[in-house]
């Protein structure tokens, strides 16, 4: 199996190269690696060079796309990418070395289309106690071949066919560019068109979680960003057909199970702040359903909100 892996980058230098010295320890080397950057100035560049001069044993393509939107710079990977499968990592992540091997070996023995791995993420030793207890960076699992749910579906540890990829110029979605979800709404089209994607639960990849993640701030606003998402794509026919009375019952059923988890987060407190910030994240995802519906779309990667 020939496979391009793809990442995509913005201003993490190092954790971009502590990846591409990962990548040259696989036990499935790809058949080249495809990095685009997407700070304007080029911050990757020398990280990129730095690993080529070292002699890595593939060929890693460089490219700037210096419009601050990730699904066109996501897009512009897959457009210098030419094996038949495609491999995705994030720029933060660190891969065993059977990762790779690991995924092209699920693709041929599940008969799939796609396969996605899990992301384990990595809590600093400093970090809060109701940060330690509270497990809220890690991914639901599922037993290997197991075909996943369309509301599961996530970028970060994935490899594809190239040519569900090459069918359109923009795989990715560019109005996703500033909020994210572009990676569901991608694959929740590809599974709409009849695309088999499964899970490979050895598959496994880590991510360290950085300082600025540790604060219930920014739990808060990625569990809003992770209902909207949710919203986006059901609106887009990702889950299905979404009639009017579909949409009154989805904002009536957010609206219900926010009020229920604020009042569970509440009640909980006692018991352990880390059982109420569940609750407190699952009232804001329902919050961001029901902004959706609202129109209003919370932007993570920057601009202003709309």
């Amino acid at each position: 199996m020939n496979i391009s892996l793809c990442i995509a980058t913005y201003r993490r230098p190092e954790r971009l190269g502590a990846l591409l010295d990962d990548l040259v320890k696989q036990q499935q080397l790809p058949i080249d690696v495809v990095v685009v950057d997407n700070d304007a100035a080029g911050s990757a560049r020398a990280v990129v060079k730095r690993r080529r001069e070292l002699g890595a044993p593939f060929p890693i393509h460089y490219d700037i796309q210096p419009v601050k939107n990730i699904s066109l710079t996501r897009n512009r990977t897959v457009a210098l990418a030419n094996s038949d499968w495609i491999a995705f990592i994030d720029d933060d992540e660190r891969a065993p070395a059977g990762w790779l091997k690991k995924l092209s070996e699920a693709a041929i023995r599940c008969n799939a289309d796609g396969v996605l791995g899990p992301v384990e993420p990595v809590v600093p030793a400093n970090a809060p106690a109701w940060i330690q207890h509270g497990s809220f960076y890690e991914w639901w699992r599922m037993k290997t071949c197991a075909v996943i749910p369309p509301n599961k579906l996530r970028f970060g540890n994935v490899l594809l066919r190239g040519a569900l990829l090459r069918d359109t110029p923009t795989p990715f979605d560019p109005d996703y560019g500033l909020t994210g979800g572009e990676d569901g709404d991608l694959l929740g089209r590809l599974v709409q068109q009849g695309a088999r994607i499964v899970w490979c639960d050895e598959a496994i990849v880590h991510e360290p979680v950085e300082g600025a993640r540790l604060s219930l701030r920014w739990l808060l606003l990625r569990a809003l960003r992770g209902g909207q998402d949710f919203a986006r794509h059901w609106l887009a026919g990702s889950y299905g057909q979404l009639t009017s009375t579909g949409r009154v019952r989805l904002f009536l059923r957010a609206l219900l199970q926010s009020a229920l988890a604020a009042g569970l987060a509440f009640l909980s407190w006692p018991l352990g702040r880390h059982r109420a910030v569940y609750w407190l994240l699952k009232a804001s995802a329902n919050i961001g359903k029901i902004t959706i519906l609202l129109g209003w779309h919370y932007r993570e990667y920057g601009g202003k909100d709309t």
